[in-house]
């Protein structure tokens, strides 16, 4: 996640992310472990996908690494009794890693569309990945929660929105452009409905109007939440997922797409 003027809400967002939880799983089992490797959740969040990981991972170890100190507390309470397999690490993916060991996998999910830089995301996850490692993700894609975004303008936010939500030919080429093969990416629709007004209402507040609150007085936070929760058509989020799969190439250059 790309670092903000505020820190995210860790505990609800723990909370309240069953979702994101649930598009984890799915990436994790696109993702083939023999179970002693190496990998990085880029992106851990509150480490509720890093706690599954590391359940693959009997022999292995995991870099649980995330832009905000708010959700690594989370993710560290989490994961505490994985404490001696976990190397946790404070770090914005558009600047150089500080991970010192390569990793055989990155693995990721909810978390790309934060970075506004997808070019110099890509560079730098190569750059610790070692040859033909794998990179398995996924993210908010072209389209993802147009409703949403719609809705905050309709109430009268003017905030600036920082996320990216590429399409897959572009990000292709982004990843080829930085040294991956055998890529394939691709746009699935998941509209994500919510059981009553609180769990939606919470759910925007912590998750998708996070940069529109940001601009607005904390006094104010709630009455806008409930503004746009009113325009939207019902209790759904028009989500659309970006998913990545790819290998890094081998250090002479190999730049094959596939």
């Amino acid at each position: 996640m790309s670092a903000a003027a505020n820190d995210w809400d860790a505990g609800t967002y723990d909370r309240v992310a069953d979702p994101q939880f649930r598009w984890g799983l799915a990436v994790l089992d696109r993702l083939e472990l023999r179970g002693d490797e190496r990998v990085l959740d880029a992106g851990c969040g509150s480490g509720r996908v890093t706690e599954a990981l590391l359940e693959r991972l009997p022999r292995g170890e995991v870099v649980a690494l995330d832009v905000s100190p708010a959700m690594l507390e989370e993710a560290r309470r989490r994961l505490a009794p994985a404490t001696e397999r976990v190397e946790f690490v404070e770090a914005d993916l558009m600047r150089p890693l500080p991970v010192e060991r390569p990793v055989d996998a990155v693995v990721s999910t909810a978390t790309f569309h934060w970075v506004p830089d997808h070019d110099a995301l890509f560079r730098n996850l190569a750059a610790v990945m070692r040859p033909g490692a794998s990179l398995v993700a996924q993210c908010g894609g072209r389209g993802n929660i147009a409703t949403v975004v719609d809705a905050a303008r309709r109430a009268g936010s003017a905030a600036f929105d920082p996320t990216t939500f590429a399409g897959a030919e572009e990000t292709a080429a982004r990843l080829e452009a930085a040294g991956f093969v055998e890529i394939r990416c691709w746009l699935h629709e998941e509209p994500t409905r919510f059981p009553d007004e609180r769990a939606f209402e919470d759910f925007l507040r912590t998750v998708c109007l996070r940069p529109f609150l940001e601009d607005l007085p904390p006094g104010e936070h709630d009455g806008f939440v409930h503004r746009v929760a009113g325009l939207m058509p019902g209790r759904e989020i028009d989500y659309v997922r970006l998913n990545v799969t790819a290998r890094r190439g081998d250090r002479r250059g190999d730049r094959r797409g596939g």
